[in-house]
């Protein structure tokens, strides 16, 4: 199945959508936002502080001079 995105003028929507229905086009209904919501979510993500990203790059450091142990 293919998706579709037309732009239909609001004068002509209702007979647009009457005609697709009858050739058996399924219409889904436009998802509305909550910016509201999104503003929340986007207000508590933690911020890290240099030295939170520390502790990566000393790992980071200490990883790449592992040596492999001969046996």
């Amino acid at each position: 199945m293919e998706k579709l995105t037309i732009n239909i003028p609001d004068t002509k929507s209702s007979l647009v959508k009457q005609i697709l229905k009858e050739l058996g086009v399924l219409i889904q209904p436009t998802k509305q936002v909550d910016v509201t919501a999104y503003r929340k979510k986007l207000a508590n993500i933690s911020v890290w502080s240099d030295e939170d990203l520390k502790v990566f790059e000393e790992s980071g450091k200490a990883f790449e001079n592992l040596k492999p142990q001969q046996w």
